[in-house]
């Protein structure tokens, strides 16, 4: 019987638990034994484990977060921490690593191929901007809360005569900001993929309200770039453990931008972490379930530094180098849909 160990790192995302489910169960009927770390990288740097049986994975398909925990560890940026990582895995009989993440946790498992370890990735963020697969778990989920904030806000835009600004994640890519914007009908929609000009907006605006619309609902991607800028508004400039600075704040930015030109109320509504809560959808549950059994199945034949991928409807190893390469940005083929009600 082989071992299987299994981790998930960075943002939780709704989906996580049917993946960590479908690689038990799935892995028990190919005799394959699961081995869960806690904490994310912290768990195979510091052998905190914990042992995944059948039972143990009852119930938790519709549950949001991750029943092992997550961290934004980087072992490479801990002293001795790739040594500890391979010494876990040897003290546990680890066979192969299979990680649940975004970029940063798909990266460290690509990394660790290069000392041995025998790994794969599964994509897990609701960005949706892994390169190399057409949807990543979570998103499905994040979109429909987005959804649903955009319908909820309507009501009072309307029946306040206001402009609300709703900012959603998105560090690189606008999937949520776009497909949200459309679904939720928004009537400004702001990725990062594009500049936006508060002119612009503004003109929207008074469009709207020459038609006699007098309310206006803007949808913003955190990592929108105002033009002239030569990066992103942040609300801290430390970086994590992988580099990153902590995002937020633009939508606050247009409103104050835009209170100075209009003569009608603005609010701002930040989703944050309510975008990646709660239960993922039927689509998140199916994703996650068929990418934990291809990660078995990957493994049994001897794939490794891949990560699991959708494409079409059909789930295929891609090469972790090239999901990595770049973060997946918005099809140019949908930007169409920034201007299609205006």
């Amino acid at each position: 019987m082989q071992r299987a160990g299994v981790l998930t790192g960075g943002g939780d995302s709704p989906g996580i638990n049917a993946a960590i489910r479908a690689i038990v169960r799935f892995g028990y009927k190919q005799e394959v034994e699961t081995i869960g770390f806690l904490e994310g990288w912290k768990g195979p740097i510091d052998d905190l484990t914990r042992p995944l049986k059948v039972d143990d994975v009852s119930g938790i398909l519709h549950i949001g977060g991750t029943i092992l925990g997550s961290s934004r560890t980087n072992p490479f940026k801990i002293e001795g921490g790739v040594e500890r990582i391979l010494n876990t895995l040897k003290h546990n009989a680890i066979d192969f690593l299979i990680g649940i993440g975004g970029d940063d946790t798909l990266g460290v498992i690509h990394r660790l191929s290069e000392h041995g370890v025998k790994a794969i990735g599964i994509p897990q963020t609701i960005d949706n901007d892994i390169s190399m697969t057409d949807y990543s778990i979570g998103f499905a989920s994040a979109l429909g809360v987005v959804t649903d904030a955009l319908d909820r806000l309507h009501t009072t835009a309307f029946s306040h005569h206001r402009v609300l600004i709703l900012e959603v994640m998105g560090r690189d890519s606008g999937w949520l900001s776009l497909l949200g914007g459309i679904a939720g009908g928004a009537d400004v929609i702001i990725i990062p993929e594009q500049e936006f000009s508060v002119e612009e907006v503004h003109k929207k605006i008074l469009r709207r309200q020459a038609r006699k619309k007098h309310f206006s609902i803007i949808i913003i991607a955190e990592g929108a770039k105002p033009a002239g800028w030569e990066g992103q508004v942040v609300s801290e400039t430390k970086v994590d453990a992988f580099g990153h600075v902590r995002l937020g704040g633009v939508g606050q930015y247009l409103a104050n931008q835009l209170s100075a030109q209009l003569k009608i109320p603005l609010r701002v509504t930040n989703l944050a972490y309510l975008q990646r809560g709660g239960s993922p959808t039927p689509f998140d549950r199916i994703l996650a379930t068929r990418f934990g059994a291809a990660a078995i199945e990957f493994a049994l034949d001897g794939r490794f530094d891949v990560m699991t991928a959708l494409h079409g409807t059909k789930i295929e190893p891609v090469s972790l180098e090239d999901a990595l390469s770049t973060p997946r940005p918005v099809d140019p083929g949908l930007f169409y849909l920034l201007t299609l009600f205006e």
